[in-house]
């Protein structure tokens, strides 16, 4: 099988965008005190991390792909950093946590997986070339 012809075809992207529309879902209970805070905080780092590798697919090297997968990794720890601290101040219910907390060890695995086969493979520098 070959390269995929677009990022939405990616697993690690596929996850990572239910993962979003999760935190989306979850943080929509959040204090209203909360919008321009903690709930806008959580939803631009959860976006980042699909918007990274999107935005790393269509740059069209190997290189440049691995870069924004990893910084999608980082995008990824901010959102669990920030759920844990919304959990702690009581805006999630443990339950909405514990079905985020694993959807993002899903989404860490995926994107590891995927940093790890960019690295290891012999793909061409140009994934995106026909």
């Amino acid at each position: 099988m070959g390269f995929a012809k677009s990022f939405t075809e990616l697993r690690a992207w596929q996850e990572a965008h239910k993962y979003v529309l999760l935190v989306y879902k979850a943080t929509d209970s959040f204090p209203a005190k909360e919008s321009f805070g903690l709930t806008s905080q959580i939803r631009r780092a959860a976006v980042s991390i699909t918007s990274n590798i999107a935005e790393g697919f269509e740059r069209g090297s190997k290189k440049e792909l691995i870069q924004f997968s990893v910084i999608a990794r980082a995008s990824l720890s901010e959102t669990q950093n920030q759920l844990l601290l919304a959990k702690d101040l009581s805006y999630l219910k443990q339950a909405d946590f514990n079905k985020l907390a694993g959807q993002s060890i899903v989404v860490h695995k995926l994107t590891n997986a995927f940093i790890r086969s960019l690295r290891t493979s012999s793909l061409a520098d140009k994934h995106t070339s026909n």
